[in-house]
């Protein structure tokens, strides 16, 4: 395998049919809120020295392309890599299983995960062995900021998915580790992030 293989990521043309597509057989607001995590992405890199601008919204846009099959939790991981692997996408296939592990650390029920025990065991040891960079944790930190209508502050966002999916003991060190990336990128774009989203402030206040 040659190492442009290794960073292969969807192109534009190929992000909007792989959505499209998503969409017809799995309609929801998961596909505004990925295509704004994508347009996150992207606004943030393209103001950090090394990263490319088109690469992070390749990775941001397509992180849950596998909430294709249905309404899945944990599943839509497992699923998306996949998907972006028979695609040849491997730099969109090793986001689609990074960008909720901020911590590493795994749920380690099968319920929770909606998988095979085969394919927890994958992505156990997949995610114990994966070296994150910073595309990974742009698409961490993006995921936090982006919302089916636009974007908003972390708080915001933290709230929401605590409301819908519930809390346990280690969703705070997850939500400071949340910050912690904030405060990376902000001194790597060399401003406040959340000055780059457009009209962050109306979304956060809606």
């Amino acid at each position: 395998m040659k190492a442009s293989d290794l960073l292969r990521t969807a192109t534009e043309a190929e992000i909007e049919a792989a959505l499209a597509e998503a969409a017809a057989a799995n309609p929801g607001k998961w596909i505004t809120h990925s295509i704004n995590a994508g347009i996150a992405c992207r606004e943030i890199a393209a103001k950090c020295p090394g990263l490319d601008s088109e690469r992070a919204y390749s990775l941001g846009a397509l992180h849950d392309i596998g909430r294709y099959v249905g309404i899945v939790r944990g599943r839509h991981q497992i699923e998306g890599y996949r998907y972006c692997m028979a695609k040849g996408w491997l730099g969109n296939a090793k986001v689609c299983l990074t960008h909720s592990q901020v911590l590493k650390d795994i749920n380690r029920s099968l319920d929770y995960w909606d998988i095979s025990k085969t394919d927890f065991d994958f992505f156990l040891e997949y995610i114990e062995s994966v070296v994150y960079d910073d595309y990974d944790y742009l698409v961490q930190l993006a995921d936090c900021l982006a919302t089916s209508e636009g974007f908003c502050i972390i708080e915001k966002r933290m709230i929401d998915v605590a409301r819908r999916y519930g809390v346990d003991q280690d969703s705070v060190a997850r939500w400071e580790r949340v910050f912690e990336l904030k405060d990376y990128f902000d001194q790597k774009a060399g401003c406040n992030i959340y000055t780059l989203l457009p009209d962050i402030e109306k979304t956060t206040l809606n």
